[in-house]
Order: structure tokens, then sequence, then C-alpha cells
């Protein structure tokens, strides 16, 4: 089952040269969505009518891709696949999809970047069956650990995790592509730079290469059965950043564009505390089981 709640569907798109792609959350039907934005650097799509002072509640996908801004337009392919599908909300004229999305950097030189085909491909192929992990969808290109510069740089990649407790599910799938080196539970490193302990590491010291190569993200998308009103669910995305601050250091950074999206199935009545609690705990899994699903592959090739 996707990420652990009945009715998500999740669907994913690689471009064939392996360096980015893009991966589909379609929502269980009624869903509630919201974002929390925490990074400095982020490029989303309809993060303000999800967002705290928005009055949109219905969200239909979420979609996370590479490509950068460019990727944004794998929105427009997944909105035009929810509208040939009857999914969106009637409007009389039309049905209307609301789609969230964001993106990560992962720009190489002559790759091929998603857009709208991406979009409707990734809907196309998803399903209720667990996602895979690692170089994958909107991990394909993603990388950790450019806190001394791309050149000593890990693979990241996109991963998920599925917590429950008090009767409650929450689902988390990320695509991992921080500024900063991933932690394991103990606070170990996991994934991160290879530099030598006397190259100097952000932020203690000034980064060696410029900060377009060096734009990073930890972007994601959260699931719940948990019914919320949407000032909760912006509460609970915005805590479920927890997760990253415990898996990413550091988190949260100037070059970092990091935002979650909860899309809530409004059937079990639960506090925000323990969707929060539960969020933070499936982000970190998620952030983890990532770059565990890379480990051993070969590096991918610089920009």
């Amino acid at each position: 089952m996707a990420l652990g709640v009945e009715g998500t569907r999740v669907g994913i798109w690689t471009a064939a040269q392996g360096h980015t792609g893009c991966t589909v959350v379609l929502a269980p039907p009624g869903s509630l969505g919201a974002v929390a934005i925490r990074g400095g650097a982020p490029g989303t799509r309809e993060a303000a009518a999800l967002g705290a002072n928005g009055n949109v509640t219905q969200c239909h996908a979420v979609v996370l891709s590479g490509g950068s801004a460019f990727g944004l337009a794998t929105a427009d392919g997944v909105s035009d696949w929810c509208e040939a599908h009857g999914i969106g909300y009637d409007k009389t004229v039309a049905r209307i999809p609301i789609v969230g999305g964001a993106i990560v950097f992962d720009l190489r030189h002559g790759a091929e970047r998603p857009g709208r085909d991406a979009g409707w491909a990734a809907c196309e192929s998803a399903t209720e069956d667990d996602p895979p992990m690692g170089s994958v969808g909107v991990g394909a290109g993603c990388t950790v650990g450019k806190v001394a510069g791309l050149p000593y740089a890990a693979k990241g990649g996109q991963g998920w995790a599925v917590v429950r407790d008090g009767g409650i599910t929450v689902g988390a799938l990320l695509a991992v592509n921080p500024l900063g080196d991933v932690l394991d539970e103990r606070g170990d490193l996991l994934a991160g730079s290879s530099a030598p302990p006397d190259v100097g590491r952000f932020p203690a010291a000034a980064l060696p290469l410029p900060p377009p190569i060096l734009e990073s993200t930890v972007i994601g998308c959260l699931v719940t059965d948990a019914r919320m009103t949407k000032h909760e669910a912006v509460r609970a995305a915005d805590l479920a950043h927890s997760g990253i601050a415990r898996a990413v250091s550091p988190a949260h950074t100037t070059l970092d564009g990091d935002a979650l999206f909860l899309l809530c199935a409004q059937r079990v009545g639960a506090s925000v505390d323990l969707v929060a609690h539960l969020g933070a705990l499936a982000v970190a899994a998620a952030i983890r089981a990532a770059v565990r699903a890379v480990e051993g592959e070969p590096a991918l090739p610089l920009p």
C-alpha cells in the first residue's frame, strides 16, 4: 500500500540518462492539502494556496521534480492527466485539479529536463504499490553533503517510510538533495561530504564553489489518514520538518529550499501533536532510507 494510506498512488518518471526525474503522489479521494516551507531557496507550485494564509483546502496531487525551476512544468502534465481522468473540484465549467509541486536542483550540461510529458508519464505509471527508492524519479539526480563543495558530495535519492501509532498512519516520500550531510539514528555520518578535514565547510567557511552550483533542498509529500483542519494540517506539516533537522546537518540553510506537503485523507480523528510527531519520524526515516538505497552506486558526474 503506497505510503501506508489506502487510496494513495505513487508514480515515477526517470530520464533515460538517469540524471533527473519526477515523482507524483496522487491523493486519496477527498484529501485536504497543506504545505510548509522552511528552506531559504524554495521552488514550489500552489504553496500560497495550500499554505497558512491560503483558503484552498483540496489537493488532488503533489509532484516532486528535478530540473530546478524548469521542473515545475511537470505539474502542468499532472494537471492535464487529472482533468482527463475527472479529478479536480467542480466549478461547473471545468473540473479543476489542485496540484502542489516542488523542485530540486539537479541540472547537468546537456541532460534532459522533466516537463509536462514527464508529469503525465509519472501519473500513467502510478500504482498503490510501494514505490521504489534510490536513484529513481525525483531522486535520480540528487546529491548530499555539499558543505565543502560539489566535488566532495555523495549521492542522494528518493526514499519513503511509514510510521503508525495511536491508530494513525503517516507516510512520507522524500527527495533528498540537501546541502548538508545525512546522519543516522545515532547522529553519526551516514552519507555526506568526503572532503579532507583541512577543507573548510559551510557555514563556518565560505563555500569554494558559487551558490548556483550548490542550490539544494529536501522536498517531500506526507500522507495521513488523519482528519484535520487546514490550520492543523499546516501546523503538522511545519512541525514534520523536525525530521529533516534530525537527519540532515546543517538543515534549512539559505541555500536549501526545504518544503513538505501534507495530504490528509480525513478518516480518523487525531491531534496535531500526534500527526506532527509521526510525520517527523517518517521524514527522518525516509531521508535515511533514500541514501541507504544508493549505497554502492557510482557517483553522479559533475555539472
